[in-house]
């Protein structure tokens, strides 16, 4: 199963990052512990990681990060 969507993005609250996996009107949300001026390629590794969790294969592009 491939997702529409993946963001992940900064909670100031958790100080985590929140990955979003969108899937039709279905929409799952993860948090993982990478640093928050981690680098672009963590933070797809650490998706990546996430989505193969989650059952999902992961396609980097339909992927974004917002900072």
């Amino acid at each position: 199963m491939r997702a529409d969507r993946v963001e992940a993005s900064w909670d100031q609250g958790k100080k985590k990052w929140l990955l979003r996996i969108q899937l039709g009107e279905e929409v799952v949300r993860r948090f993982c512990d990478v640093a928050k001026d981690a680098q672009e390629p963590a933070i797809r590794s650490a998706a990546g990681k996430i989505l193969v969790d989650e059952g999902y294969e992961p396609d980097a592009s339909q992927w974004s990060i917002r900072r």
